[in-house]
């Protein structure tokens, strides 16, 4: 293993960081906003856009919400949105500082739009224990598709077969094994040990 590819929603950050509930839990009460009507005419109608880096987000997001919250900005909404979900797992990030110190590059491997990918960076404090994110705004294709992981490999300058990755999403990792990346799903409980017990760090 020379480089690491580490997914960020369900591995890295899990929710709200006082409980770890979802995000958007409660929207309706704190923003005065149907969370399915947000789901229905901005994620299920935008978003597929958005993560690929053919719309931004927040003039996509200020029209939506002029016609279903105007009450609510598109500014507001992002802040609540990203500090609500930013809960790290400090057990997984120890793991890959002492990765990473033993001489392997660790990237951020992660479908997010421009903004929240510097968000995570920057506000979560993310950018200190990685080496570089790698996201699918700014690659134009997000997982699973099989550019996604072409122009990671390429952006991190490894072969796949140098490439280890942990995702939740089981199509995400089927996805990197068929180009080559070694893979392995992240669940509750695992341990990076655990999910690669035959990959040897760099001497």
């Amino acid at each position: 293993m020379k480089v690491l590819m580490v997914d960020v929603d369900g591995v890295l950050i899990h929710g709200r960081p006082a409980d770890g509930l979802p995000h958007f839990t409660f929207l309706e009460r704190d923003l005065g906003l149907r969370l399915d009507l947000l789901q229905q005419a901005f994620f299920q109608t935008h978003w597929s856009e958005i993560i690929i880096g053919r719309e931004a987000l927040e003039p996509r997001l200020s029209a939506v919400l002029a016609e279903i919250a105007p009450h609510v900005t598109a500014a507001t909404l992002i802040d609540y949105w990203f500090e609500n979900d930013s809960r790290l797992d400090l057990n997984l990030l120890e793991e890959l500082a002492a990765l990473r110190q033993s001489g392997v590059a660790l990237f951020l491997a992660t479908n997010q739009e421009h903004r929240r990918a510097r968000y995570l960076m920057e506000e979560a404090g993310l950018g200190a224990h990685v080496d570089g994110i790698i996201y699918s705004a700014a690659l134009g294709h997000r997982k699973p598709s099989p550019d996604f992981f072409r122009l990671a490999s390429e952006r991190a300058g490894a072969l796949p077969g140098d490439i280890a990755f942990i995702d939740d999403m089981a199509e995400n990792i089927e996805a990197a094994r068929q180009f080559g990346w070694h893979a392995a799903q992240w669940t509750a409980g695992t341990t990076l040990a655990g999910a690669f017990p035959g990959l040897r760090r760099p001497a």
